[in-house]
């Protein structure tokens, strides 16, 4: 199943990709961009036009995609076939990165005057111009009305980042991160097939303050949670996260809600939940929380041996879900050490869920902190399916999916009653 999983929600992996460079100093940057699409299993074209030649050589691009470079523009492939048209019909999707403005303005005026251009007039495929320059130029309007204009014909763009620039300014016109190229490019390969849901996500571990500098948490890292986030909002959702303390980026295209403590979560939770589609409880949230406020650092007395914390009961925000849920759709997790399927099948029942999502975190490798996960999903009629070790990405597209059928049968069951 790995196998087969992996190469069905891995997007990029046997996709053709043709990556265009342009003369623009972050030329250099495209190398990474390249390796990284070889290492995902993309094969990987380069084209470059004269002017990104005076930045890097056509032998770094070739060492990084195993593919020969093709820069000139009446260049042959193989036989007798004319270039830019075989690469063209070859492409799954076409990258142009840097997108200098003159790229885009060339493109934009149906200028086809060398290989890259030229391929670009003749593919079918999606292409994503990835915008890199000075902040003056990315400003100017008929730079951006060239954009309008190829939005509006189906181009795909992403906006560039602001930073200090090579030229020695400062502002708009940095070429984006290599992971949001790389997600652009994933999300453009992505079926659509959640738009219509609201989908709010709970992640990561929530902290119950002892004192002014301790804390009572957990070992969550959210990255199983983030992971949801990002494959509901690529798959066309619109997903709200509420989110605890984490080292992760902030997702962008997604409401962001920060909390801090299990109180805070749930009411970030209930305030929200009756606009949405389908709730996903991954969060870790501590169960306890310290029975005294204190004001002041506990601090330790001469001779005292020990120290004893009195504790309460922190809101069971999942089973207030499921007193209120309805027709909509709730998924729990279980974190277990012991019992996985029993537990797991027990708290599906106490608190009303769909489905619910267990690991066993005494595994090495998956769960807390890790990449991976393995679980099995267990749905509220008794089916269970073992998903084994897949990154947390992959796991999130299979606990979608099963969502995606939980919501079919319960709209046609509700459809057909009346």
């Amino acid at each position: 199943m790995n196998e087969a999983v992996t190469k069905q929600y891995t997007m990029l992996r046997d996709k053709q990709i043709i990556v265009g460079v342009t003369g623009g100093i972050a030329a250099y940057k495209v190398a990474e961009l390249v390796r990284i699409l070889a290492k995902k299993g993309a094969n990987v074209h380069v084209v470059m036009t004269k002017n990104a030649m005076e930045f890097v050589t056509p032998l770094t691009f070739q060492t990084l995609s195993g593919n020969p470079v093709t820069h000139e523009m009446f260049e042959l492939l193989a036989g007798s076939k004319i270039g830019h048209i075989a690469l063209s019909d070859l492409a799954d999707q076409l990258v142009i990165a840097p997108a200098t403005a003159n790229i885009i303005g060339k493109i934009a005026g149906g200028i086809a005057d060398d290989f890259l251009s030229t391929m670009v007039m003749a593919t079918r495929v999606p292409v994503l111009f990835v915008p890199a320059m000075n902040t003056k130029m990315w400003e100017s309007g008929i730079v951006q009305g060239n954009i309008d204009r190829l939005r509006e014909n189906g181009y795909e763009f992403i906006e560039p980042d602001t930073g200090d620039l090579a030229c020695g300014w400062e502002g708009k016109g940095r070429m984006p991160s290599l992971e949001e190229i790389i997600e652009k490019m994933e999300d453009i390969f992505t079926v659509k097939d959640l738009v219509g849901e609201r989908i709010m996500v709970t992640a990561g571990p929530t902290q119950e303050f002892i004192d002014p500098v301790r804390c009572m948490t957990n070992r969550s890292s959210g990255k199983m949670g983030y992971a949801l986030v990002k494959i509901a909002h690529r798959r066309g959702a619109e997903v709200i996260l509420v989110t605890g303390r984490t080292d992760l980026p902030r997702p962008s295209g997604v409401e962001v809600v920060e909390v801090v403590t299990a109180n805070e979560m749930r009411n970030a939770v209930m305030e929200r939940q009756a606009k949405c589609t389908v709730i996903i409880k991954a969060a870790a949230v501590a169960d306890f929380r310290s029975k005294a406020l204190r004001y002041h650092k506990l601090k330790k007395k001469p001779g005292e041996e020990e120290v004893v914390l009195e504790l309460d009961r922190n809101p069971d925000i999942l089973q207030e879900l499921g007193r209120v849920i309805e027709d909509r759709i709730l998924v729990g997790f279980a974190a277990e050490t012991e019992n996985l399927i029993q537990n797991a099948q027990d708290k599906l029942k106490r608190k009303n869920l769909d489905l619910v999502v267990a690991n066993d975190v005494t595994k090495q490798g998956i769960g807390f902190g890790s990449d991976d996960n393995e679980v099995t999903i267990i749905s509220a009629h008794g089916r269970a399916k073992h998903v084994p070790k897949l990154s947390k990405e992959e796991v999130a597209h299979v606990i979608l999916d099963a969502v995606k059928r939980v919501i079919k049968k319960k709209r046609k069951y509700k459809d057909d009653w009346y």
